[in-house]
């Protein structure tokens, strides 16, 4: 019996030992968060900002309306479009106008009863003889001159406004 008695006083102990720790651990942390918290309380509170004034929204009316869009094209019917050159339109197209300037190469020149004759190759190895007035290429190219080392055409180029304008082009001799 005094064995057994010493053994429930050991574990009594123990147990009081462990309890006392751990309840030693917690009031530590439980005090921290206590004093955290009694100062944010104490601390006198701040004056809040009032909300900024919000301003009526105000209306705007649009009056050009009756204004050209600077995003929009003239119509076909202004002044640029009427007073510039335009293609004409009832001419049957040449064979050699579906083909862009680039691809096509002067090869030579022909005389004949007085008249010079341009000779142009395609890309497909064709030559075709051309004239003064014969139309070249997808511009509405005209050719103006041949001389035996160029054919030198006018294109009617669109301005991007619904009117064209006159660009010279060449197509030189190949070698």
């Amino acid at each position: 019996m005094y064995k057994r008695s010493k053994m429930e006083f050991a574990l009594r102990v123990a147990a009081l030992t462990a309890a006392a720790l751990l309840t030693g651990c917690a009031s530590g942390v439980d005090d921290e968060l206590n004093r955290y918290i009694t100062e944010v309380k104490s601390r006198s509170g701040g004056r809040i900002e009032p909300l900024p004034q919000i301003r009526p929204y105000e209306t705007f009316s649009y009056t050009a309306d009756r204004v050209r869009s600077p995003f929009q094209p003239d119509r076909p019917d202004s002044p640029a479009a009427i007073a510039g050159p335009k293609p004409v339109k009832d001419r049957g197209k040449e064979y050699l106008e579906q083909f862009p300037l680039d691809t096509l190469a002067m090869v030579g020149t022909l005389q004949n009863e007085g008249r010079t004759f341009g000779l142009v190759q395609t890309q497909d190895g064709m030559v075709h003889r051309v004239t003064s007035g014969n139309y070249v290429g997808q511009n509405d190219g005209q050719i103006v001159d041949i001389t035996g080392a160029s054919i030198s055409l006018e294109e009617l180029v669109p301005d991007g406004i619904g009117g064209f304008y006159k660009r010279s082009a060449e197509i030189g001799l190949s070698d």
